[in-house]
C-alpha cells in the first residue's frame, strides 16, 4: 500500500465513511450500511439495538424461508398420513384405495388412469413390517418419509413382478434375514407404502389390490386381514398446509424422526424460530409471525423454483416446453457434492413419491413425467384460453400414455366435475395419420370432438402432465417429439 492510500484508509476509519475494498467495502465505525433491509445503524462498530432487532427478524424469516423448501417432502407425508387418520379412519396399518378420479382430488399430481394404493405405517409402534406384494402388474414401492425410496416393488422392484414379501426394519431395529424375504430398512420411523395396478381389467386390477397386505413380523404366522379403504367421497387434501399449521406438523414430525447428518444445519437453523427436539412447540407471537410470513412467501418461491425451472437440461426436446417433471439426479435426492434443494423442491412442491421406476431410466417399463406449464409462445397456461396438443403417433411405450391437467395452487386435479384426463385407453378419435388432438379450454371448441377436450376454469392457471408407462427407444434417443401445447386463436 502507498503512503498516500495508507492516509486515506485512516481518514476514512475516522471519519466513519465507507471506502471501496478490493472485494466490497469497509463498514463504518460509526454511520450507514445500505441494504436491502434498509439503512443499517453502526456506532462505535457495534449495530444500534433498531439494527439488531431488524437484523435477527431478517434471518430468522430467510432461514424460515428455506427451511419451508427444506421440509416439503416430509410435510407432504405428515399430511397425508393425518388425512389418512382423521378423514378416512383409516388405520397406519390399513390401505386406502383410490380407485376413482373422485377418490384422488385430494392428491398431489395423481394420475387419472390406475388405481393407488397408499399406506403410512409408523414402525416405532409395530416393529419390523411385512408387505406383501402379489404377482403382477403393479408398480410402487416404500419410501421414508423424506420420500427416498427404501425400495421399489413389482415390475422394478427386487421380484420382478412375480410378487414376493417384503421386510422393512426401523431405524433401531436389530439386523435380521429371514429365508423368503426382500429385507430393507428404512431410516425414518415412519414410512410411505405406495402402489399402483396396471392391469387395465377392473377384475384382475381388484385381485391385484385385495393382495396387497401389512402386517408385524412379529404376527407373520397368523396376521390379521390387511383392511381396505375407500375415500367414498370425503373431502380431503394433500397439500401441504399453509400458515402456522405447516410448522406445528413439522414441529410434530421431528420428534418423531431421528436427525440425519444432512439436517443438522437446518436444524440449528430452525431452533431459533421455536422448533427445537426434544422440547414442545411454544413459539411467541414474534416467532409465529415470521413463520407465518415465511411460509406464504417460501410457496411462493416453492412455485417458481417449480413452475419456471431454471435447472440444465430440464427441456426434453430444446425446441419445445415439455420438461422433465421429475429432475432429481437420484432417487436419495444427492448430487455428488451436495444435496439436491432445488430439484427435490420442484418436485415435491408438485407431487409425490419417487422410486427407480418413476425416474425413467429403463426401456420398457417405469413411468416418464414430462410437464407443461407454458404454451408455444412461452405464455403461462390460462383456463379461460382454449388450446390443442397434437400427440403424434407411435408415442414410444409397451402400456399407455396419458395427459392430465392440474391447477397450479393446489397441484390437486382442475376440479371442473369431469375427468381431467385423457388417454391412449379412453375412447379418443383418432386422426387419419395416426395423431390425436387433444383440446383445452372452459368449453369444447366448434368442431373438435368432445371425448378428447379436457375442461379448464376461466381465472384460473393450470399445468400438465404428460405420463408415458413403459417408455420405449424412440422417447429415449428423443427421435420421437411431442408437439407443444398451442393457443387456438
Amino acid at each position: 500500500m502507498t503512503m498516500s492510500k495508507g492516509f486515506a484508509l485512516i481518514a476514512a476509519l475516522i471519519s466513519g465513511l465507507t471506502l471501496p475494498a478490493a472485494h466490497g467495502q469497509l463498514l463504518p465505525t460509526t454511520g450507514t450500511v445500505a441494504s436491502r433491509l434498509g439503512p443499517l445503524e453502526l456506532e462505535n462498530g457495534y449495530p444500534t439495538d433498531e439494527t439488531v432487532a431488524k437484523v435477527f427478524d431478517d434471518i430468522d424469516f430467510q432461514r424460515a424461508c428455506q427451511a419451508y423448501l427444506w421440509a416439503l417432502p416430509l410435510m407432504a407425508m405428515e399430511q397425508w398420513q393425518s388425512e389418512h387418520l382423521s378423514k378416512f379412519g383409516a388405520g397406519k396399518l390399513d390401505y386406502v384405495d383410490y380407485l376413482t378420479f373422485q377418490d384422488k382430488l385430494g392428491l398431489l399430481t395423481a394420475n387419472a388412469t390406475t388405481p393407488y394404493i397408499m399406506a403410512f405405517p409408523n414402525l416405532k409402534e409395530t416393529g419390523p413390517l411385512v408387505f406383501e406384494v402379489p404377482a403382477g402388474p403393479t408398480a410402487g414401492g416404500f419410501t421414508d418419509f423424506w420420500q427416498r425410496p427404501i425400495t421399489d416393488s413389482g415390475q422394478t422392484g427386487p421380484d420382478k413382478g412375480a410378487g414376493g414379501k417384503y421386510l422393512i426394519l426401523g431405524p433401531d431395529d436389530a439386523d435380521m434375514s429371514p429365508e423368503g424375504y426382500f429385507v430393507f430398512r428404512s431410516p425414518t420411523v415412519n414410512v410411505f407404502s405406495a402402489h399402483r395396478v396396471l392391469d387395465p381389467d377392473p377384475a384382475k386390477a381388484r385381485l391385484l389390490i385385495d393382495g396387497l397386505k401389512i402386517y408385524p413380523y412379529s404376527q407373520r404366522e397368523n396376521p390379521a386381514p390387511t383392511r381396505h379403504v375407500s375415500p367414498a367421497g370425503r373431502a380431503w387434501s394433500g397439500e401441504q398446509p399453509r400458515g402456522l399449521a405447516y410448522w406445528e406438523g413439522l414441529a410434530k414430525v421431528i420428534q418423531q424422526e431421528p436427525v440425519h447428518e444432512r439436517d443438522r444445519m437446518m436444524m440449528g437453523m430452525l431452533q431459533p424460530l421455536g422448533i427445537e427436539k426434544g422440547k414442545p412447540f411454544s413459539p411467541t407471537e414474534r416467532q409465529k409471525q415470521i413463520l407465518i410470513d415465511a411460509a406464504q412467501t417460501g410457496e411462493v418461491m416453492a412455485r417458481a423454483i417449480a413452475y419456471q425451472k431454471r435447472f440444465e437440461g430440464a427441456k426434453v426436446w430444446p425446441t419445445r416446453n415439455w420438461e422433465i417433471s421429475l429432475f432429481l439426479k437420484e432417487t436419495n435426492q444427492e448430487a455428488p457434492h451436495h444435496t439436491q434443494l432445488d430439484e427435490r423442491t420442484s418436485w415435491f412442491y408438485e407431487a409425490v413419491g419417487v422410486s427407480v421406476g418413476m425416474m425413467g431410466r429403463v426401456v420398457g417399463i417405469g413411468q416418464v413425467y414430462l410437464e407443461a406449464a407454458k404454451d408455444s409462445e412461452g405464455r403461462w397456461l390460462d383456463g379461460g384460453k382454449t388450446y390443442r396438443l397434437r400427440v403424434p403417433k407411435d408415442v414410444p411405450v409397451t402400456q399407455f400414455w396419458s395427459v392430465t391437467v392440474y391447477d397450479n395452487e393446489t397441484r390437486c386435479f382442475v376440479k371442473t366435475g369431469a375427468a381431467p384426463d385423457r388417454s391412449s385407453r379412453d375412447s379418443i378419435v383418432t386422426n387419419p395419420d395416426g395423431s390425436v388432438d387433444l383440446t383445452f379450454g372452459p368449453a369444447a371448441p366448434a368442431g373438435m370432438p368432445e371425448s378428447n377436450w379436457i375442461k379448464t376454469l376461466p381465472g384460473k392457471g393450470w399445468f400438465s402432465y404428460f405420463r408415458l408407462y413403459g417408455p420405449t427407444q424412440p422417447y429415449f434417443n428423443r427421435s420421437w417429439v411431442l408437439s407443444d401445447i398451442e393457443l387456438i386463436k
